[in-house]
This record gives structure tokens, sequence and C-alpha cells, in this order.
């Protein structure tokens, strides 16, 4: 068996929309309410997180409440970092999804002399930079933020310099300053891409499963294509925003799109992620119960997450 440790992330920072803070608690109230031992499997930790600084004025137009990003990625990065040089193995429940950033450099950390590979299942690419963005709100920045890269071709913002001094630490968390490989991500459900963002895709041939190409091959199969495109990877990582599913699935989440997976693909793949063997972490992310009606979300997200804990459980 394969010892877990829930690393809980109750950020909101990086968010345009308060609440995604109050994700985790939503879920362990779906716990509660089935009777489920879910949150009583393992051990757990808590991230210290800088939602604080939401409530003071930040001039900083382009990359809003850096400084509590920062904060709650090195924190993240320390505790991802901490689970897996323990042995165990961190499944990370978040809230906005510029954290995930920090689970990335926790596991470079953990394991600087290995390539790791990223599966990103979300509606969108994450790929903005200060200097391309149009909200400024850095939960669209966490891979621009893992591979470094600024996406200078796609520039239309002029930032400041104590943003840009930031902006350089979020991309140096990892040992060394090392970045993720842009080549080792695979998209799944991507929907919401801008020309910026498409940019960079084309520019390093980032593979992008869309929704229709999920039906036309089977969810199955594109899991296994995903796995198979970073066959030389040591390591990988699967973060799960929840806006990859539908709109009508997905309403309590900051940024819905419609055209998503379906529950029961989103199921089928993240349980034959779950399964290889390469997994070192899991995360979701994204969970916003203020934009929700009775908690639904949550309660999907759980049914997904349940049958996931226990395949990965059983290494």
């Amino acid at each position: 068996m394969r010892k877990i440790t829930r690393v809980e992330v109750e950020s909101e920072v990086g968010a345009g929309t308060r609440g995604a803070r109050m994700g985790v608690e939503a879920l362990k109230t779906v716990g509660f309410n089935r009777n489920s031992q879910f949150f009583n499997l393992d051990n757990s930790v808590k991230v210290d997180v800088a939602n604080d600084v939401m409530f003071e004025d930040d001039p900083s137009k382009y990359a809003i409440h850096k400084e509590g990003v920062l904060h709650t990625c090195k924190a993240v990065a320390d505790s991802v970092s901490s689970v897996l040089k323990s042995g165990e193995f961190p499944l990370v429940l978040a809230g906005d999804h510029s954290s995930a950033a920090g689970t990335i450099a926790g596991i470079q950390k953990a394991f600087p002399e290995k390539r790791l590979g990223v599966i990103w299942v979300d509606a969108h690419a994450d790929l903005q930079t200060p200097y391309t963005t149009e909200s400024g709100n850095m939960h669209g920045m966490p891979l621009a933020m893992a591979i470094a890269d600024d996406n200078e071709e796609a520039a239309v913002n002029q930032i400041k310099e104590s943003t840009e001094k930031a902006w350089e630490q979020l991309k140096s968390m990892g040992p060394e300053g090392r970045a993720l490989a842009p080549e080792d991500i695979v998209f799944i459900a991507a929907r919401d891409i801008d020309k910026a963002e498409d940019k960079l895709i084309n520019k390093f041939g980032i593979k992008n499963f869309t929704v229709e190409e999920v039906r036309e091959k089977s969810p199955l199969a594109v899991a296994k294509e995903s796995l198979q495109i970073l066959s030389e990877c040591d390591m990988i990582y699967v973060s799960f925003d929840v806006d990859s599913l539908d709109t009508k699935i997905s309403v309590g989440t900051g940024t819905p799109v419609p055209g998503g997976l379906e529950v029961e693909e989103a199921k089928e793949i993240l349980e034959h992620f779950a399964a290889e063997p390469r997994l070192v972490a899991f995360e979701v992310v994204e969970i916003n119960p203020t934009l929700d009606t009775l908690n639904k979300m949550a309660e999907t997200a759980f049914d997904l997450i349940v049958p996931i804990r226990d395949i990965i459980a059983k290494g």
C-alpha cells in the first residue's frame, strides 16, 4: 500500500473571484454528510496561505496580489517536497490554480535529478504572464511560472519593477531555478485559450487533447496517449481543474467554460492516471461553493476523488 498525505491549500489569492479557499471545506462537508471516512484515512497538512492580502489595495495591475501568490506557492512547494521526501504521496486539494506552480516546484525540489511530466486537465492553458494578461489574475499563470517563460513575443503590457521582481521569483522556485520543460506538458480539455497562450503552445508543440478528440478516440485512449507523449519523463503529476468539466456540471467554479468533459469521461481519464506507476502527485483545484447551488460541484469532485485516492493507495 502507498501512504498518502493530503495537502490542503485553502488559497484564493490568485483568483479574480473570492470563494475558492472554501473548496476544501466544501469537500469535507460532502464527506461528513455521507458519513464517509475519506478524510480520516490519511495524514494531512494544511499549507500556510496568504488570503489576507486580498483585503489590501494592490497597484499591480498585471500580477494582482503577487506577494500573496509568491508566499503561498513557496509554502506549497515546501509542503509537497517534504511529503515526497518522507516517502509519501501528496494528494493536493487546493483553491485557486495559481498554487500549482508551488506543487511543481515542490516535486522538482524533492527529485531534482528526475524529469517531470505534467498533465493539465483544465479548460484553460494557464500560460498567461504579466506581460500578456488582460485580467491580471494569477491563477491563469502557473504553467508560465513553471516553464519560466515571459512570452515576450506576445507582450502587450508594460509592468512595474516590483511586478518584475516578484515574477522572477515565481519563475525560480524550483531547485536552482530549474524550469519545467514545456514539451513535458500535455493539456486535456483546454478550450479557452487566447492568442498569447496559443503562441507558446505552437512554439513548443504542446499537445492539447480537445474534448472532441476525447470523444473521437475515447477517454482511455487519450489517457494512454498522454502518458505515451510523456514516456521520457521519470515522473508524472496530474492537475485536475474542475472547470475542465462541462458547465452543466461545473457551476461552482470561478471560470466555467461550455463544451467540457462529462463526468464519466473525466473519471475514466483520471482513474487511468491514478494507476500510473510514475505518478508522484495528484491535485484537484478551483471548487468554489459560493458560486454553486447545494454544493453540487464539491459532490461531483468528491465522487471523482474517492476512487482515485483508493487506486493511488494500492500503488
